[in-house]
C-alpha cells in the first residue's frame, strides 16, 4: 500500500510538475506568438488573373495556385476523407487531441519508430499560417498553444474552411480547389470519390504521393483513406470496393486559358508590379484588358502565316539537330521520345524527328512516339537558302531535304502537314481604336516562348516611308495643298564638307511636276523631301512631336523626311490615329479594369477620346504665319535646271509606270546639320498652350485641325485607292484588292538594304500598324521584299477580320473643308484638262485656272514656217 501510496504522490507531484513546466513554458513562449484574431480576415494567398475584354482567361501569373471554396461548396465527402485522414475527433477537441496523442504513441512504441501523427488540423492550420517547418519541441510546443488560442477564437467550421484552402498539396496547388483542377482540370463538385480520397491523402507528404509523378505511392495513399473513410462510417463497403477498384487517372492540368496573348499579359504583369509590388502574385487581382478573342487570334494568326511565307520564300535552312547520320545505329523509339520530351513547340511548329526518309516520303515521330508520314509535297518548297538574296536549285525528292535522324519542324496547314522551321526574322503588329486608344490587338513576336523582347513597345526601329504622312501633314499646315505641285525629278544637296546627298526613288522613275496627292501615293522620296525643304527641317522636326513621337528619337536632318527617324510600332499606331480620328493625340491603354479578392473594382479606365471631324475645339497648338514660299502653287521649281528638267519629264511622263512595284526603299543616311535648303525654314513650333486645354476635359488632345486630318485620311485612302482617272496606284493597292472598300487607308514603308518593312494604316473604329524584320539591324530582308509585299500581307489578313460585317463608313466632312474641281495636270482651276474634285481648307484653294499654249506658225512667201510667239 506503501508502493501504491508513493506512487500516487509521484504521480501527482508530476502532474503539477508538468501543469507548471508548461505554464512556465507558455509564459515564456507568449511574447512570441502570433495574434490569432488575425485569422478572421486573413487573405488566402491567390494568383493574379488576366481576362480578356469578353471576361476569358487569358493568363495567370503567380507561383501558388488557389481557388477558394466555401464550406458549404464542398463535398460533404470530400471533408469527410480529410477528417478520416487527418483529425477524426476535429469535432471533439478543443485543439490537441490526447487520445490521438496516446494513440500515435502507442503505435509508435509497438512499432519502434514514429507511424502515426498526432497533430490536429487546428495545429496544421497554426503550423501553416504562423509557423517554420522545422521540427523541434519548441515549434511543437508554440503550435499547441496556437492550436488552442484558435479554437477560443474561431468556430470548428472556420477552422475547416480555413485549413482545405490554405493546405498544400503538391504540384503548386494550395487548397483543395487548386487541387481538384491541378490534377483532374475539374471542379471540386465534380470529384469521384477515388479522386477525392487521393487528395485527401496528399498532406501527409505531397511531394512523395503526388499522383503524377508517384502514381503507384499515390494509388496505395488513396486506398488508405478509402479505407480509413470506411472505418469512420462515412462510406459504405459497397463504395469503399468500387473506389479502390477504379483506375486512378491524374495530369498536370494547366489553368484554362481561352486563347494566347502572352505579350499583353506580360505588359499586364509588368503594370501590376509598378501598381502593387510583388502582392501582384498573392493577392488575387482580376485584371480586365481591351482585347478580344477574335481579333487578337486574328492578329496572332496574321502575324505567324506572314513570318512562315516569308520565311519559305527565302529557302530551307537546314535541320534543327542531326541525332544520327546515315551510316550510325539509329536510336531507339524511347530514347527518341526523350529527346523530343525537351524540344518545345514555337507557335504552329512542333518538332520531330526524321525515322526514315526515301525519295518520295518520309516518315517523322512526335514526342508521344506516334509517327507521321510526309510526301514530297510538304517540301517542295524547301529550296536551299544560300543567303536574303539566292536559294539553291528546287528539290526533285524527298531526300533532297531531309534525312533520317534529323530533328525538323513540322505544321499543320489546312488538312495537311508541311515541312517548316523556326524563322529567324520577327514581326509585329499593334492594333488600337484611335477614338479612346484601347488595344484590340498586340502581337509582339512570332512566340513568346521564343523570344520574349516586345516588338510592338520595344523594338525602336527606323520608320521609312510610314513617317511621309507626317512631314506632308506638316507641309499642308504651313500652306500646301492636296494640289500643289512638287518636282518629281532627282536631287543633289550640298552637306558641307565637300560632301553631297542624292536621295532617290524606288524605282529610280521620274515624272516631273505632280501633285502632292500623287507624290504621296507613289510615295515618291524626292518630293517629301523638297517638301521638307520648303517647310525647313527643325519645324518638321518639332511638328512630329505633335502625333506623340519622343524628340530625342527625331533626327534634325533633311534624311527625316524619308524615315531616318526610329519609333516602336505602338507610337506610329498612335500617329496614324491622329489622322483617323480627326486630329486627336489618344492614349493608348490595355486595362479597362481591375478587381481585388473579394470583386470589388479598384480601378477603372478612364481614357480621353477624340471628338471626330465636326467638334468646334482649337487645336492646342498656336499658330505660326504662312511662308512666303507658298504663294505660289508650285514650289521648288526656282531654278532653270530644275525648269528644264521639268519639261524633259513631262515629254515623258506618258511612258513612266503607273502602278509602282511597291513603296521606295527610302534613302534615310543621315545628313550633317548644316544641310542646305533652297528655302528659309519657318520658325519653330511654339509648344502646347494650357490655355487651349479646358479643365478635366474629356476629350484627347486636338493636335491637329480637323481639316488637316481630314485631308491626310484622304489622301491616304488614294494610297489605297488610286485615283480615279489618274492612271496610277498607290503602293498600297493590294489592300483595295482584296478588302474591296474605299474607306481604308495606310502607308507603306520600308527603309535601306529593307531592314525595315512597315505598313500602317486604318479602317472604321481600327488603326493598325505590322512591322517585320531582323531583330540584328544589320540584317536585311533581302531582294524583292518591302512594305507591300512583306509587311502588308498581315495588315490585310487582321484586317478582314477586324473590319468584317462593319458598314463602309464616310467621314464627316468639317465645316472648313471645301471641294473644288481641278485641273489633274496643274493643280489649278480647270482649263480643259483631266480634272478631278479636291478637298481644300477653306482659303487655301486655288484661284487662277490652267491654261494650255496653243503654238502659232506664220508662213513667209518662201513656204518656211516660224513660230509667232
Amino acid at each position: 500500500m506503501k508502493f501504491v501510496k508513493y506512487l500516487f504522490i509521484i504521480a501527482i507531484c508530476c502532474f503539477f510538475l508538468g501543469i507548471g513546466v508548461i505554464f512556465g513554458l507558455y509564459k515564456y513562449l507568449e511574447p512570441e506568438l502570433p495574434d490569432v484574431s488575425t485569422l478572421k480576415e486573413v487573405k488566402l494567398q491567390m494568383p493574379m488573373q488576366v481576362f480578356s475584354a469578353e471576361g476569358e482567361l487569358i493568363a495567370q501569373f503567380g507561383e501558388m495556385r488557389r481557388i477558394p471554396v466555401t464550406l458549404k461548396q464542398m463535398p460533404p465527402q470530400l471533408i469527410h476523407a480529410f477528417l478520416a485522414t487527418e483529425d477524426s475527433r476535429f469535432y471533439e477537441h478543443h485543439g490537441l487531441d490526447p487520445i490521438g496523442i496516446a494513440r500515435a504513441l502507442i503505435v509508435t512504441v509497438g512499432a519502434g519508430s514514429a507511424q502515426q501523427g498526432a497533430s490536429t488540423i487546428t495545429q496544421q492550420l497554426a503550423r501553416n499560417f504562423f509557423l517554420s517547418p522545422e521540427k523541434t519541441i519548441v515549434r511543437k510546443a508554440k503550435e499547441a498553444f496556437l492550436a488552442i488560442r484558435i479554437e477560443r477564437s474561431l468556430t470548428k467550421d472556420e477552422i475547416l474552411e480555413l485549413y482545405l484552402n490554405k493546405i498544400y498539396l503538391g504540384s503548386r496547388a494550395y487548397g483543395i480547389g487548386a487541387a481538384a483542377h491541378v490534377y483532374f482540370g475539374k471542379d471540386v463538385s465534380q470529384l469521384t470519390l477515388s479522386e477525392m480520397a487521393m487528395i485527401a491523402g496528399l498532406p501527409k507528404a505531397p511531394s512523395s504521393y503526388n499522383p503524377i509523378n508517384y502514381p503507384d505511392r499515390a494509388l496505395v495513399r488513396r486506398n488508405t483513406v478509402l479505407y480509413r473513410m470506411l472505418e469512420e462510417k462515412y462510406i459504405t463497403q459497397q463504395e469503399y470496393m468500387e473506389a479502390k477498384n477504379s483506375p486512378l487517372v491524374a495530369n498536370y492540368h494547366e489553368p484554362e486559358v481561352a486563347f494566347t496573348a502572352s505579350y499583353l499579359a506580360e505588359m499586364v504583369r509588368q503594370e501590376m508590379i509598378d501598381k502593387y509590388g510583388d502582392n501582384a502574385y498573392t493577392d488575387g487581382y482580376k485584371v480586365y484588358t481591351t482585347i478580344t478573342k477574335s481579333l487578337q487570334t486574328a492578329a496572332t494568326d496574321a502575324v505567324r502565316n506572314n513570318i512562315i511565307d516569308y520565311d519559305m520564300r527565302h529557302g530551307y535552312r537546314g535541320p534543327e539537330h542531326i541525332l544520327w547520320k546515315g551510316a550510325e545505329a539509329p536510336w531507339e523509339k524511347q530514347k527518341i521520345v526523350e529527346f523530343l520530351k525537351g524540344v518545345s513547340s514555337y507557335g504552329p511548329l512542333i518538332p520531330v524527328v526524321v525515322t526514315k526518309a526515301d525519295g518520295q516520303q518520309a516518315t517523322v515521330m512526335f514526342n508521344d512516339g506516334e509517327t507521321l508520314a510526309l510526301s514530297f509535297s510538304a517540301m517542295r518548297w524547301a529550296r536551299p537558302f544560300i543567303n536574303d538574296r539566292a536559294m539553291g536549285a528546287s528539290p526533285r525528292k524527298v531526300t533532297d531535304v531531309i534525312k533520317a535522324g534529323q530533328q525538323v519542324w513540322i505544321r499543320k496547314s489546312g488538312e495537311n502537314w508541311m515541312l517548316s522551321q523556326i524563322p529567324g526574322v520577327n514581326s509585329a503588329l499593334i492594333s488600337l481604336d484611335p477614338h479612346d486608344g484601347a488595344i484590340k490587338a498586340l502581337v509582339g513576336g512570332f512566340d513568346f516562348n521564343q523570344s520574349k523582347f516586345n516588338r510592338v513597345t520595344q523594338s525602336v526601329r527606323q520608320a521609312g516611308s510610314n513617317i511621309k504622312p507626317f512631314v506632308y501633314a506638316a507641309a499642308l499646315d504651313k500652306g500646301l495643298t492636296l494640289s500643289t505641285l512638287l518636282t518629281d525629278l532627282p536631287i543633289t544637296l550640298n552637306v558641307g564638307g565637300g560632301k553631297t546627298w542624292s536621295p532617290k526613288n524606288s524605282p529610280p522613275t521620274y515624272a516631273g511636276p505632280l501633285r502632292l496627292r500623287v507624290g504621296l501615293g507613289l510615295s515618291k522620296n524626292v518630293m517629301i523631301v523638297r517638301a521638307m525643304r520648303v517647310i525647313g527641317v527643325d519645324y518638321a522636326a518639332d511638328y512630329l512631336q505633335r502625333f506623340g513621337f519622343p524628340e530625342q528619337n527625331i533626327s534634325r536632318t533633311e534624311s527625316l523626311a524619308l524615315g531616318a527617324a526610329s519609333f516602336t510600332p505602338l507610337q506610329l499606331a498612335r500617329g496614324y490615329a491622329v489622322f483617323a480620328n480627326g486630329g486627336y493625340l489618344i492614349d493608348p491603354y490595355f486595362i479597362t479594369k481591375i478587381e481585388d479578392d473579394t470583386g470589388t473594382i479598384i480601378f477603372a479606365a478612364k481614357p480621353k477620346v477624340a471628338c471626330g471631324f465636326t467638334c468646334d475645339i482649337p487645336v492646342v497648338y498656336g499658330q505660326t504665319a504662312k511662308p512666303q514660299a507658298l504663294v505660289s502653287n508650285t514650289v521648288d521649281l526656282h531654278s532653270q535646271e530644275d525648269a528644264t528638267a521639268a519639261a524633259a519629264a513631262a515629254a515623258t511622263a506618258d511612258s513612266q509606270p503607273a502602278d509602282p512595284a511597291d513603296d521606295s526603299s527610302d534613302d534615310v543616311d543621315p545628313l550633317t546639320e548644316n544641310a542646305v535648303n533652297d528655302i528659309t525654314p519657318v520658325p519653330n513650333l511654339p509648344k502646347i498652350d494650357p490655355s487651349k486645354m479646358p479643365p478635366a476635359d474629356p476629350y484627347a488632345p486636338h493636335v491637329i485641325s480637323s481639316e488637316l486630318a481630314f485631308l491626310m485620311q484622304d489622301a491616304l485612302k488614294s494610297d489605297i485607292s488610286g485615283e480615279p482617272g489618274g492612271g496610277w496606284n498607290g503602293t498600297g493597292w493590294r489592300a483595295a484588292r482584296d478588302l474591296k472598300r474605299n474607306d481604308i487607308g495606310g502607308k507603306t514603308g520600308t527603309t535601306n538594304s529593307s531592314k525595315d518593312a512597315w505598313f500602317s494604316g486604318f479602317g472604321p473604329s481600327t488603326v493598325t500598324s505590322v512591322w517585320i524584320g531582323f531583330d540584328d539591324h544589320r540584317r536585311g530582308l533581302g531582294r524583292g521584299e518591302a512594305g507591300a509585299q512583306s509587311a502588308q500581307p498581315a495588315w490585310i489578313d487582321y484586317m478582314k477580320v477586324a473590319l468584317n460585317g462593319l458598314p463602309i463608313q464616310t467621314t464627316p466632312q468639317p465645316k472648313g473643308i471645301i471641294s473644288v474641281t481641278i485641273d489633274m495636270s496643274t493643280g489649278q482651276l480647270p482649263g480643259g484638262g483631266r480634272s478631278r474634285s479636291e478637298y481644300f481648307i477653306k482659303g487655301t484653294e486655288p484661284t487662277a485656272r490652267a491654261y494650255s499654249e496653243v503654238g502659232t506658225t506664220v508662213t513667209d512667201g518662201g513656204g518656211n514656217t516660224y513660230e509667232l510667239f
